[in-house]
């Protein structure tokens, strides 16, 4: 097992922090506008298109596992159930959107995103929202928010494609195409990975397979410079051969099926000189899972959720130090299931409207406060709030950030309708969020420091009750911690990036068995610390070693999951000038490791690529 003492700034200077950034990097999920890093008192992470391919990473799991902040549990090897918790929050506490739309689940028992079919093919950014922002994002974003962003269209024209191949015969390649002509600009990927994988069942000794396609296209028509008309999607198709979890995971022929659609249409409108911005928007998302208990039959019981909204967002800026940005939106999830001599069929409205206002009142300090009301048709209504301010007394290179934040989710439509264990008399569950930071940029921005300590309070928290056989708000959690980066470029062919965070997440429903244990699956100490190398003679080469903590599988705190350590190596020689050749190793030291009990995970694997790009 891992032990962890503790840590102090020192030590983390030699085994720490992850993905920092400048305070001239422009964020968007803190107001749902570009702003500028050092405006903006909230935590947020962003990991940009460099950075995923020089990691070489398939999953956007294993990228989102060496930020701070984050935890994360998968049921097996790549494409299995994985979900995401940010500083302790359940994992169907974090809203995801790719492309701007919401992309949870309302299908799930609680609208969680299953990570494991999302890969990062053609990913182009990663920001991560740390803390409650229900003001911005309404329900979900208690513990915070995921937002992946495709690539931009390049201007003039561009392509890129790679192709890779190893371990337990896995293929994963993927293209792209983009580019401008005018008042055009668009772009369309693809990417196809399959492998033969491993046993998802940690005892077992079937492999299971999986293959994953996605694709991605968007346009956008600039008719003038005051009107643009935006066009994106994104589309899923997937088959995971997995272990059944009927009991003990043990080998089996259950075969998951998905298919997940993603769309977006928006235009927006640019009114006197730009001081009074619109955008209305139109978002689709379906997700549609077929379950079979043996391959090449009818499937024996699935699921399709659909989430229909209608964004609008004006923006008014009165005077340079000021903005005004307000909006509303509807919202129409609904389910469909069949399976086992049933189905069942639910929906639900959810209208909503907010204000946030963002000041300037002298020059190095920004502040944000905004107010939500979302009106659900079931439980009616549901008010948060909150506020934040970033104050640099030196033109950026020392921050001060403080942030208030509240969220709420909604009950889901299975835990509110199912026929044996919902509950229509649910409420939402509700959060306050409490930060305080500090970013610090030293050597002429060679080397910054980020340090931030946070305090969240859940209550009416949903979970499945005993007593009742129904879903109750039952649960009390309590989390608190703290999250710390720093970035290193001492010269300019060396990049060094660590992170640290802890993180206690504790019960506190009240409740005999569970009052004061850990959440599960949420380890309260870890490391990850990231090493580039540009050689002269065009050679990269880098490494990452993640460090976990030991943690708990369930509620009751008696089933562990011990520590572990991975470390990996990777490399890049570029060919002429359009090729490149790569490879890595993942797992070096082929730790046994487990992130849920009774599932498998890779050992020690190597994959070999060439990209290319014109």
């Amino acid at each position: 097992m891992l032990k962890f003492a503790t840590v102090s700034l020192l030590a983390l200077t030699a085994a720490t922090p992850a993905f920092a950034q400048s305070a001239d990097t422009i964020v968007v999920t803190a107001s749902g506008i570009e702003q500028p890093r050092d405006e903006v008192g909230q935590a947020i992470t962003v990991i940009d298109a460099a950075t995923i391919e020089r990691r070489q990473s398939v999953d956007v799991v294993d990228l989102l596992a060496t930020t701070p902040g984050v935890r994360f549990n998968r049921t097996g090897g790549t494409g299995s159930v994985a979900g995401i918790s940010l500083r302790g929050a359940e994992t169907t506490q974090t809203l995801v959107l790719i492309d701007g739309v919401k992309v949870n689940d309302p299908s799930g028992i609680g609208d969680g995103y299953d990570f494991g079919h999302l890969l990062t093919g053609n990913i182009g950014r990663i920001e991560v929202l740390r803390g409650s922002n229900s003001v911005v994002h309404g329900s979900q974003a208690i513990g915070g928010l995921v937002s992946l962003m495709t690539a931009t269209p390049a201007e003039g024209f561009a392509a890129k494609a790679s192709a890779e191949y190893g371990y337990s015969d896995t293929v994963n390649a993927k293209a792209d195409v983009s580019g401008t002509a005018g008042a055009i600009s668009g772009g369309i990927g693809g990417a196809y990975f399959r492998t033969d994988g491993i046993s998802s069942a940690a005892g077992g000794t079937e492999k299971d397979g999986y293959k994953n396609f996605a694709g991605n296209a968007r346009l956008k028509v600039a008719f003038s410079d005051a009107l643009s008309l935006d066009l994106r999607g994104y589309y899923i198709n997937a088959d995971l051969d997995y272990d059944s979890f009927f009991g003990a995971p043990a080998d089996s022929p259950d075969v998951a099926k998905l298919d997940q659609y993603v769309g977006y249409a928006g235009l927006n409108i640019g009114l006197f000189d730009g001081n009074f911005t619109n955008r209305a928007a139109v978002t689709w998302m379906r997700n549609e899972r077929d379950y079979y208990f043996v391959r090449g039959t009818a499937p024996d019981y699935g699921y399709s959720g659909t989430n229909l909204r209608f964004e609008y967002q004006g923006v008014v800026t009165p005077v340079t130090q000021a903005k005004l940005i307000f909006g509303y939106e509807h919202e129409r999830p609904d389910y469909d299931f069949f399976g086992f001599g049933s189905t069942d069929s639910q929906k639900a409205n959810i209208d909503s409207v907010y204000a946030l206002g963002i000041v300037q009142p002298f020059t190095g300090l920004s502040v944000t406060g905004g107010i939500r009301h979302d009106d659900h048709s079931q439980f009616g209504g549901a008010t948060t709030l909150g506020a934040n301010a970033n104050y640099s007394p030196n033109a950026g290179a020392t921050n001060v950030r403080l942030s208030y934040g509240e969220g709420f989710k909604a009950p889901s439509l299975y835990q509110l309708y199912d026929a044996f264990s919902g509950n229509a008399a649910l409420r939402p569950e509700e959060s306050k969020s409490y930060d305080i930071g500090i970013d610090q940029s030293l050597a002429e921005e060679r080397a910054l420091i980020s340090v931030t300590a946070f305090l969240r309070n859940t209550v009416n928290q949903i979970n499945y009750d005993n007593a009742t056989f129904t879903y109750g708000n039952i649960d009390r959690t309590r989390a608190k911690g703290v999250e710390a980066t720093l970035a290193l470029r001492p010269i300019d062919a060396l990049n060094v990036t660590a992170s640290y965070s802890y993180i206690d997440a504790r019960d506190r429903s009240g409740r005999p068995a569970f009052d004061g244990k850990r959440l599960p699956r949420r380890a309260a100490h870890a490391v990850s610390l990231s090493a580039d190398y540009d050689w002269s003679f065009g050679l990269s080469t880098g490494a990452t070693i993640t460090m976990v903590g030991d943690s708990f599988d369930n509620a009751a705190n008696n089933v562990r999951l011990d520590g572990y350590a991975l470390a990996g190596l990777r490399a890049s020689f570029p060919v002429g000038g359009h090729f490149e050749i790569y490879g890595r190793v993942d797992n070096l030291f082929d730790a046994d490791y487990a992130t849920a009990a009774g599932y498998g995970t890779y050992g020690r694997a190597a994959y070999g690529g060439v990209r290319a790009r014109f």
